[in-house]
Formats: structure tokens, C-alpha cells, sequence
């Protein structure tokens, strides 16, 4: 769910973001995945964290700069040691 406005704007946020939620300090469950997305309805770019039926347990909003150069990053993950 998104339900936090703010939005990552740059790689390096993104990569924060990225190793945050890999390294469990959200606390998530039976997470599988992530993913750029964008929203059906509003047509806003997202960060998205799914679980193993493909179900968003957490999105963060992005800057279309993010959505288009953070590809790579989020098929890859983080260069920097975990």
C-alpha cells in the first residue's frame, strides 16, 4: 500500500530504499520481489515490494528520472556491500 507521499527522487535514494527493505528493518513478510510499476489509476511511477503471489505489501512513489534510469538497479540490486 502507498500510503506515504513522499518520493524518491534520485538513485541514490532509491538504492537506500532498495537495502532497507532487503535488509528486513521494515519488518516485511514473505517478500519475493521487487518492482517499477506504474499506478492504473493515477498514472504516478512506483517503487513496489511484493510478496510471492505478486501482492504489493509496500510502494514508495518516484520521480520519472528514477522510473526510467532505475531499472537496472532494481532488476540488479545494490553494487554496495550489504
Amino acid at each position: 500500500m502507498i500510503n506515504d507521499e513522499r518520493i524518491i527522487e534520485t538513485l541514490d535514494e532509491l538504492d537506500a530504499f532498495l537495502l532497507t527493505a532487503e535488509s528486513g528493518v521494515l519488518g516485511l513478510q514473505n517478500v519475493a520481489g521487487v518492482a517499477l510499476a506504474t499506478h492504473n489509476g493515477s498514472g504516478r511511477r512506483f517503487v513496489a515490494i511484493l510478496d510471492d503471489q505478486n501482492q504489493l505489501l509496500l510502494g514508495r512513489w518516484v520521480s520519472e528520472d528514477v522510473f526510467k534510469n532505475g531499472q537496472d538497479l532494481v532488476r540488479n540490486g545494490s553494487k554496495r556491500s550489504r
